[in-house]
């Protein structure tokens, strides 16, 4: 067989990738999407509705700083050898 002919299942193959190639963007886009309403969506509006302040916005509109300190126990020798 000549490099340039293909076999009937090699071309059925090929054809049959074309068809499942488009039918996992659409089946892509319709999971993305039902994520967002089903999932995103509701939460955030919940969440919009609730008037909830996750990031703690709120304190900062008096013009205060957003520095909070760490709750570290120090700097010594045992803590540095605990991190390696």
């Amino acid at each position: 067989m000549r490099e340039t002919e293909t076999s009937p299942w090699r071309r059925l193959r090929d054809g049959w990738m074309v068809i499942v190639a488009r039918f996992g963007g659409v089946q892509t886009q319709v999971i993305l999407a039902g994520f967002y309403l089903f999932l995103l969506g509701p939460v955030s509006l919940f969440q919009a509705l609730g008037r909830t302040d996750l990031l703690d916005k709120r304190a900062l509109r008096g013009g205060g700083s957003a520095w909070r300190d760490a709750d570290t126990g120090g700097a010594d020798l045992e803590r540095a050898k605990l991190q390696s």
